[in-house]
């Protein structure tokens, strides 16, 4: 059984950037048709996605985030990061690693627990 485990600092200063990091156990983020994708809840609202990298390393992000995101892999690790430039307030909130299987817009199948970021001073 794939599980997913989101791992960062969870308080970020404005204008730093914030570096998160997901890993994957139970699964290979190779494995074919894999997908694993960063989406976020700011508190109060729905989810958002942020990006995401595909079983062959291909990167999409959402044009609203596209200048200040970079979704990377490191395929000797199992690891998929995040990181977030330019970081302000609204920034803030739940950050979950979720994969989806044969389409992005299928759904996701699996969620790590989430891990809770705070852009404060």
């Amino acid at each position: 059984q794939v599980q997913l485990q989101e791992s960062g600092p969870g308080l970020v200063k404005p204008s730093q950037t914030l570096s998160l990091t997901c890993t994957v156990s139970g699964g290979s983020i190779t494995t074919n048709q894999n997908y694993w994708i960063w989406v976020r809840q700011p508190p109060g609202k729905g989810l958002e996605w942020i990006g995401y990298t595909t079983y062959i390393g291909r990167t999409v992000y959402n044009p609203s985030l596209r200048s200040r995101a970079s979704i990377s892999r490191d395929t000797s690790k199992n690891q998929v990061t995040l990181q977030l430039r330019s970081v302000t307030p609204e920034d803030t909130g739940v950050y979950y690693c979720t994969r989806a299987v044969d389409a992005v817009g299928g759904g996701f199948d699996c969620w790590g627990q989430g891990t809770q970021v705070t852009v404060s001073s």
